[in-house]
């Protein structure tokens, strides 16, 4: 029973990517990040390597994985509990993403921890339109949108608050969405209320994100409706499961999202250490 830990993405899931892919849902995260960073190389997400780590455990089968993307917290999916003590000799860790019993365990590490955010991941069920339906429509995002969307991916960033990345980054998402058909508009007498944006397919599976709508036209269903389109669309070009995460500290977003159709399949945690075990 051991950890493994690499800086290269195809090595790591040359060696995890069945295990990952076996549970889309779950690791829906570990799968879009190791695809961009096949896309766009080690340095996708910062200026450090990423550090990717897979646990066996006796029978010789992967059970557990950890991605580190600085300065995004580790993400711990499917942990065995075996295997934290282990992970957190190895790895100076001081933020992680895991699921609450994970997440506990880390904890235990960290005397005097906080937790960051608590998210709720989401998975489509029946599609149900708002109703009533607000003013305008849907429309896929034009080049011509680029500086709105840039403004709009800075703006969500910062109410997610943590690292939400660089201009750069967004200037990559924003291109890279726009040309594949990714990001949608909703629109209302001629202007643009609101968009959502949604993941590759990746084993099967799509996640819809960002999810935007400008302060002052908050309030009139438009996020339910861009939601509601973008995961129409996912379902229609293919994608067997349509996921979508929300932080539970935002009741208006949870209900906005089960009233359209979602349903929830597990929680996770955002931990940290306090400064002095950091």
């Amino acid at each position: 029973m051991t950890w493994t830990f690499t800086d290269d993405v195809d090595t790591f899931l040359d060696a995890a990517g069945a295990s990952l892919a076996a549970r889309p849902a779950e690791n829906t995260v570990v799968l879009t990040v190791t695809a961009t960073l096949r896309r766009h190389g080690p340095h996708a997400f910062g200026d450090h390597a990423p550090v990717l780590g897979w646990w066996r455990g006796a029978d010789g089968e992967v059970a557990g994985t950890v991605l580190r993307t600085p300065p995004h917290p580790a993400t711990l999916n499917a942990l065995v509990p075996e295997a934290v003590g282990p992970l957190m000799a190895a790895l100076h860790l001081t933020h992680v993403n895991a699921d609450p019993a994970t997440a506990r365990a880390v904890a235990a590490h960290w005397p005097g921890h906080r937790v960051e955010e608590e998210q709720r991941l989401y998975r489509l069920g029946e599609l149900v339109p708002p109703s009533p339906a607000p003013g305008g429509r849907a429309r896929a995002a034009t080049p011509a949108d680029r500086e709105l969307l840039l403004d709009w991916f800075a703006a969500f960033s910062a109410e997610a608050g943590g690292p939400g990345g660089s201009p750069a980054r967004h200037a990559r998402a924003v291109d890279e969405r726009t040309a594949e058909g990714r990001l949608t508009l909703w629109e209302d007498g001629g202007l643009p209320v609101s968009m959502a944006g949604v993941s590759p397919r990746i084993a099967g599976a799509a996640r819809v994100a960002p999810v935007y709508t400008p302060p002052e036209h908050r309030g009139r269903g438009y996020a339910a409706a861009v939601t509601a389109e973008v995961s129409r669309a996912a379902r229609d070009a293919g994608a067997d499961e349509v996921l979508l995460f929300t932080d539970l500290a935002n009741p208006t977003s949870n209900g906005v999202y089960t009233r359209i159709g979602y349903r929830p399949v597990s929680d996770r945690l955002l931990i940290s250490a306090r400064e002095s075990d950091e």
